[in-house]
Protein backbone atom coordinates (compact mmCIF):
# COMPACT_ATOMS: atom_id res chain seq x y z
CA UNK A 1 0.00 0.00 0.00
CA UNK A 2 3.10 2.17 0.15
CA UNK A 3 2.84 2.88 -3.44
CA UNK A 4 -0.54 3.73 -3.30
CA UNK A 5 -0.36 6.10 -0.82
CA UNK A 6 2.70 8.02 -2.02
CA UNK A 7 0.82 8.44 -5.49
CA UNK A 8 -2.13 9.55 -3.54
CA UNK A 9 0.31 12.53 -1.73
CA UNK A 10 2.46 13.27 -5.27
CA UNK A 11 -1.16 13.62 -6.60
CA UNK A 12 -2.88 16.42 -3.73
CA UNK A 13 0.42 17.76 -2.99
CA UNK A 14 0.71 19.15 -6.69
CA UNK A 15 -2.06 21.21 -6.61
CA UNK A 16 -2.39 21.75 -2.71
CA UNK A 17 0.62 23.70 -1.65
CA UNK A 18 -0.84 23.78 1.92
CA UNK A 19 0.07 20.18 2.32
CA UNK A 20 3.72 19.01 4.05
CA UNK A 21 4.86 15.40 4.33
CA UNK A 22 7.76 14.39 6.99
CA UNK A 23 9.52 11.54 7.26
CA UNK A 24 11.02 10.15 10.15
CA UNK A 25 14.20 8.71 8.34
CA UNK A 26 12.41 6.57 6.40
CA UNK A 27 11.07 5.95 2.61
CA UNK A 28 14.34 5.93 0.24
CA UNK A 29 13.54 4.14 -2.92
CA UNK A 30 9.93 5.13 -2.47
CA UNK A 31 9.36 8.63 -1.72
CA UNK A 32 11.79 10.02 -4.12
CA UNK A 33 8.60 11.21 -5.90
CA UNK A 34 7.34 12.74 -3.34
CA UNK A 35 10.36 14.84 -2.52
CA UNK A 36 10.65 16.13 -6.18
CA UNK A 37 7.21 17.58 -6.36
CA UNK A 38 7.02 19.30 -2.65
CA UNK A 39 10.41 20.37 -2.68
CA UNK A 40 11.30 22.21 0.62
CA UNK A 41 7.66 21.26 1.83
CA UNK A 42 9.27 17.49 1.79
CA UNK A 43 11.10 17.22 5.13
CA UNK A 44 13.45 14.36 7.15
CA UNK A 45 13.01 14.75 10.99
CA UNK A 46 15.40 11.91 11.27
CA UNK A 47 14.99 9.12 13.55
CA UNK A 48 13.42 11.81 16.25
CA UNK A 49 9.40 10.82 15.86
CA UNK A 50 8.53 13.14 18.95
CA UNK A 51 10.36 16.28 17.27
CA UNK A 52 8.66 15.21 14.39
CA UNK A 53 5.28 15.66 15.56
CA UNK A 54 5.93 18.35 17.54
CA UNK A 55 6.74 20.18 14.29
CA UNK A 56 4.26 18.92 12.32
CA UNK A 57 1.62 20.50 15.20
CA UNK A 58 4.00 23.42 14.27
CA UNK A 59 3.21 24.07 10.84
CA UNK A 60 -0.54 22.73 11.53
CA UNK A 61 -0.97 25.61 14.01
CA UNK A 62 0.27 27.92 10.81
CA UNK A 63 -2.38 26.51 8.61
CA UNK A 64 -0.61 23.68 7.29
CA UNK A 65 -1.97 20.38 6.71
CA UNK A 66 0.80 17.62 7.91
CA UNK A 67 1.37 13.89 7.33
CA UNK A 68 4.29 12.43 9.14
CA UNK A 69 5.58 8.84 7.92
CA UNK A 70 7.49 5.96 9.38
CA UNK A 71 6.68 2.48 10.39
CA UNK A 72 3.97 2.19 12.14
CA UNK A 73 4.90 1.25 15.92
CA UNK A 74 7.66 4.25 15.59
CA UNK A 75 4.93 6.95 14.51
CA UNK A 76 2.41 5.85 17.21
CA UNK A 77 3.86 4.53 20.32
CA UNK A 78 7.48 6.62 20.38
CA UNK A 79 5.50 10.06 20.25
CA UNK A 80 2.07 9.10 21.86
CA UNK A 81 2.54 11.99 23.54
CA UNK A 82 3.20 14.25 21.73
CA UNK A 83 0.35 13.62 19.66
CA UNK A 84 -2.11 13.58 22.53
CA UNK A 85 -0.76 16.74 23.96
CA UNK A 86 0.22 19.03 20.77
CA UNK A 87 -1.67 17.73 17.97
CA UNK A 88 -5.32 15.58 19.64
CA UNK A 89 -6.46 18.55 22.22
CA UNK A 90 -6.06 21.26 19.66
CA UNK A 91 -7.57 19.42 16.66
CA UNK A 92 -4.69 19.90 14.28
CA UNK A 93 -4.17 18.60 10.72
CA UNK A 94 -1.67 16.12 11.26
CA UNK A 95 -2.10 12.74 9.71
CA UNK A 96 -0.01 9.93 11.17
CA UNK A 97 0.79 7.29 8.08
CA UNK A 98 2.09 4.00 9.95
CA UNK A 99 3.88 1.30 7.67
CA UNK A 100 3.75 -2.20 7.89
CA UNK A 101 0.56 -2.36 11.25
CA UNK A 102 0.22 -5.82 12.55
CA UNK A 103 2.87 -8.34 12.48
CA UNK A 104 4.08 -6.55 8.55
CA UNK A 105 7.29 -6.25 9.46
CA UNK A 106 7.85 -10.02 10.25
CA UNK A 107 11.40 -10.92 11.16
CA UNK A 108 12.13 -7.97 12.32
CA UNK A 109 10.29 -8.68 15.49
CA UNK A 110 8.38 -6.75 18.57
CA UNK A 111 10.05 -3.92 18.12
CA UNK A 112 9.02 -3.16 14.74
CA UNK A 113 5.38 -4.40 15.19
CA UNK A 114 2.36 -2.60 15.94
CA UNK A 115 -0.46 -5.31 17.48
CA UNK A 116 -1.90 -2.38 19.62
CA UNK A 117 -1.66 1.11 17.53
CA UNK A 118 -5.24 1.26 17.46
CA UNK A 119 -5.81 0.62 21.09
CA UNK A 120 -3.94 3.31 21.92
CA UNK A 121 -4.67 5.56 19.10
CA UNK A 122 -8.77 5.29 19.02
CA UNK A 123 -8.93 6.18 23.07
CA UNK A 124 -7.31 9.18 22.38
CA UNK A 125 -9.95 12.55 21.91
CA UNK A 126 -10.60 13.88 18.49
CA UNK A 127 -8.48 11.16 16.88
CA UNK A 128 -9.66 9.26 14.22
CA UNK A 129 -8.09 5.83 12.38
CA UNK A 130 -8.34 5.10 9.45
CA UNK A 131 -7.65 1.27 8.26
CA UNK A 132 -7.78 0.20 4.09
CA UNK A 133 -7.74 -4.06 3.73
CA UNK A 134 -7.65 -3.20 0.09
CA UNK A 135 -4.52 -1.22 -1.81
CA UNK A 136 -6.97 0.36 -4.02
CA UNK A 137 -8.46 2.28 -0.57
CA UNK A 138 -5.51 3.69 0.29
CA UNK A 139 -5.91 7.18 -2.04
CA UNK A 140 -9.75 7.74 -1.11
CA UNK A 141 -8.99 7.26 2.35
CA UNK A 142 -5.89 9.89 2.13
CA UNK A 143 -8.54 12.21 0.49
CA UNK A 144 -11.13 11.25 3.46
CA UNK A 145 -8.61 12.20 6.25
CA UNK A 146 -7.40 15.55 4.39
CA UNK A 147 -11.56 16.50 4.10
CA UNK A 148 -12.08 15.68 7.67
CA UNK A 149 -9.06 18.19 8.79
CA UNK A 150 -8.92 16.32 12.36
CA UNK A 151 -5.80 14.31 14.21
CA UNK A 152 -5.43 10.98 11.95
CA UNK A 153 -3.92 7.70 11.64
CA UNK A 154 -3.43 5.44 8.26
CA UNK A 155 -2.55 2.25 9.26
CA UNK A 156 -0.73 0.63 6.07
CA UNK A 157 -0.51 -2.68 5.29
CA UNK A 158 0.06 -5.01 2.06
CA UNK A 159 -3.01 -5.68 0.37
CA UNK A 160 -4.90 -6.57 -2.98
CA UNK A 161 -7.28 -4.99 -4.54
CA UNK A 162 -11.07 -4.99 -3.40
CA UNK A 163 -13.31 -7.84 -4.45
CA UNK A 164 -15.73 -7.21 -7.17
CA UNK A 165 -19.66 -6.41 -5.94
CA UNK A 166 -17.89 -5.11 -2.93
CA UNK A 167 -19.69 -1.67 -1.11
CA UNK A 168 -19.40 0.53 1.29
CA UNK A 169 -21.69 1.00 4.25
CA UNK A 170 -20.86 3.88 6.53
CA UNK A 171 -17.96 2.80 8.31
CA UNK A 172 -17.70 -0.58 7.00
CA UNK A 173 -17.29 -2.18 3.46
CA UNK A 174 -19.45 -5.15 2.54
CA UNK A 175 -17.42 -7.81 0.53
CA UNK A 176 -19.69 -10.97 0.59
CA UNK A 177 -23.34 -10.77 1.51
CA UNK A 178 -25.65 -14.22 1.50
CA UNK A 179 -28.92 -13.95 2.91
CA UNK A 180 -28.57 -17.63 3.40
CA UNK A 181 -25.24 -17.10 5.58
CA UNK A 182 -24.61 -18.50 8.96
CA UNK A 183 -21.74 -16.87 10.24
CA UNK A 184 -20.56 -12.97 9.79
CA UNK A 185 -16.99 -12.35 9.55
CA UNK A 186 -15.75 -8.91 10.26
CA UNK A 187 -12.36 -8.87 9.30
CA UNK A 188 -9.77 -5.41 9.91
CA UNK A 189 -6.87 -4.70 7.06
CA UNK A 190 -5.45 -6.81 4.98
CA UNK A 191 -6.16 -10.21 6.84
CA UNK A 192 -9.44 -9.90 4.80
CA UNK A 193 -7.77 -11.29 2.03
CA UNK A 194 -6.71 -14.71 4.41
CA UNK A 195 -10.30 -14.69 5.21
CA UNK A 196 -11.60 -14.38 1.69
CA UNK A 197 -9.22 -17.42 0.86
CA UNK A 198 -11.06 -19.33 4.05
CA UNK A 199 -14.23 -19.02 2.76
CA UNK A 200 -12.88 -20.93 -0.67
CA UNK A 201 -11.99 -23.26 1.29
CA UNK A 202 -15.79 -23.75 3.15
CA UNK A 203 -18.97 -25.03 1.73
CA UNK A 204 -21.39 -22.55 2.33
CA UNK A 205 -22.04 -19.06 2.13
CA UNK A 206 -20.21 -16.88 4.56
CA UNK A 207 -20.84 -12.85 5.12
CA UNK A 208 -17.82 -10.54 5.02
CA UNK A 209 -17.76 -7.23 6.16
CA UNK A 210 -14.36 -5.05 6.75
CA UNK A 211 -14.40 -1.90 9.10
CA UNK A 212 -12.75 0.97 7.72
CA UNK A 213 -12.76 3.40 10.40
CA UNK A 214 -11.97 3.56 13.97
CA UNK A 215 -14.08 4.89 16.02
CA UNK A 216 -16.82 3.09 13.98
CA UNK A 217 -20.46 3.43 14.43
CA UNK A 218 -22.74 0.33 13.45
CA UNK A 219 -25.83 1.40 11.22
CA UNK A 220 -28.98 -0.10 10.72
CA UNK A 221 -27.24 -2.17 7.30
CA UNK A 222 -24.52 -3.86 9.49
CA UNK A 223 -27.27 -4.60 12.59
CA UNK A 224 -29.43 -6.35 9.77
CA UNK A 225 -26.55 -8.40 7.97
CA UNK A 226 -24.85 -9.02 11.66
CA UNK A 227 -28.75 -10.65 12.82
CA UNK A 228 -29.89 -12.05 9.97
CA UNK A 229 -26.38 -14.26 10.86
CA UNK A 230 -26.21 -16.60 13.70
CA UNK A 231 -22.39 -16.32 14.27
CA UNK A 232 -20.06 -13.25 14.62
CA UNK A 233 -16.17 -14.03 13.98
CA UNK A 234 -13.63 -11.20 14.22
CA UNK A 235 -10.23 -11.01 12.73
CA UNK A 236 -7.96 -9.10 13.40
CA UNK A 237 -3.86 -8.51 13.40
CA UNK A 238 -4.38 -6.39 16.63
CA UNK A 239 -4.43 -7.15 20.39
CA UNK A 240 -8.66 -7.53 21.46
CA UNK A 241 -8.27 -5.01 23.69
CA UNK A 242 -8.69 -1.65 22.15
CA UNK A 243 -9.31 -3.30 18.90
CA UNK A 244 -12.03 -4.28 16.39
CA UNK A 245 -13.39 -7.26 18.65
CA UNK A 246 -13.73 -5.24 21.78
CA UNK A 247 -15.46 -2.15 19.97
CA UNK A 248 -17.53 -4.07 18.00
CA UNK A 249 -18.90 -6.20 20.89
CA UNK A 250 -19.54 -3.00 22.91
CA UNK A 251 -21.89 -1.73 20.24
CA UNK A 252 -23.29 -5.30 19.68
CA UNK A 253 -24.20 -5.22 23.31
CA UNK A 254 -25.08 -1.25 23.55
CA UNK A 255 -27.84 -2.03 20.18
CA UNK A 256 -28.77 -5.05 21.63
CA UNK A 257 -27.86 -7.40 18.59
CA UNK A 258 -28.46 -10.65 19.26
CA UNK A 259 -26.08 -13.50 18.20
CA UNK A 260 -25.50 -16.97 18.76
CA UNK A 261 -21.88 -16.70 19.48
CA UNK A 262 -19.02 -14.03 18.91
CA UNK A 263 -15.36 -15.46 18.33
CA UNK A 264 -12.34 -13.14 18.24
CA UNK A 265 -9.51 -14.36 16.13
CA UNK A 266 -6.46 -11.74 17.14
CA UNK A 267 -2.87 -11.28 17.00
CA UNK A 268 -1.28 -13.88 20.26
CA UNK A 269 1.92 -11.44 20.42
CA UNK A 270 4.76 -14.07 20.61
CA UNK A 271 3.36 -17.49 22.58
CA UNK A 272 6.73 -19.65 21.26
CA UNK A 273 9.20 -16.29 22.03
CA UNK A 274 10.41 -16.43 18.30
CA UNK A 275 9.97 -13.67 15.42
CA UNK A 276 9.45 -15.16 12.03
CA UNK A 277 7.63 -13.77 8.55
CA UNK A 278 4.05 -12.29 9.14
CA UNK A 279 2.61 -15.08 7.30
CA UNK A 280 4.45 -17.10 10.52
CA UNK A 281 2.83 -15.02 13.18
CA UNK A 282 -0.47 -14.85 11.28
CA UNK A 283 -0.34 -18.79 11.73
CA UNK A 284 0.38 -18.81 15.71
CA UNK A 285 -2.54 -16.56 16.24
CA UNK A 286 -4.68 -18.35 13.97
CA UNK A 287 -5.43 -15.93 11.75
CA UNK A 288 -4.29 -17.93 8.63
CA UNK A 289 -7.15 -19.26 5.87
CA UNK A 290 -6.98 -22.98 7.04
CA UNK A 291 -7.31 -21.62 10.46
CA UNK A 292 -10.12 -19.50 10.22
CA UNK A 293 -11.85 -21.66 8.02
CA UNK A 294 -11.97 -24.47 10.52
CA UNK A 295 -13.38 -21.84 12.60
CA UNK A 296 -16.25 -21.58 10.10
CA UNK A 297 -16.58 -24.94 9.58
CA UNK A 298 -17.26 -25.65 13.40
CA UNK A 299 -19.90 -23.08 13.92
CA UNK A 300 -22.01 -23.82 11.04
CA UNK A 301 -21.27 -27.75 11.34
CA UNK A 302 -20.21 -28.74 8.18
CA UNK A 303 -17.49 -31.71 7.81
CA UNK A 304 -13.73 -30.53 6.80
Amino acid sequence: MRKEFSQAIEDLAAEDDSIIFITGDLGYNALENLQAILGSRFINAGVAEQNMVGVAAGFAHKSYKVFCYSIAPFVVYRCLEQFRNDVGFHKLPVFLVGNGGGYGYGIMGSTHHALEDLACLSSLQNVKAWVPSFSDEVAPFVGEILAAGGPAYLRLGAGKKTPEGARRSGDFKIIRQSGQAAVTVFALGPVANNVLEAMEKVPVPVNLITALTFPFELNPEIIAITEGARHVIVAEEHVSTGGLAQQLSVQLLEKNVKTDSFRSIRAQGYPNGLYGSQAYHQRLSGLDADHIAGQITILTGQNA
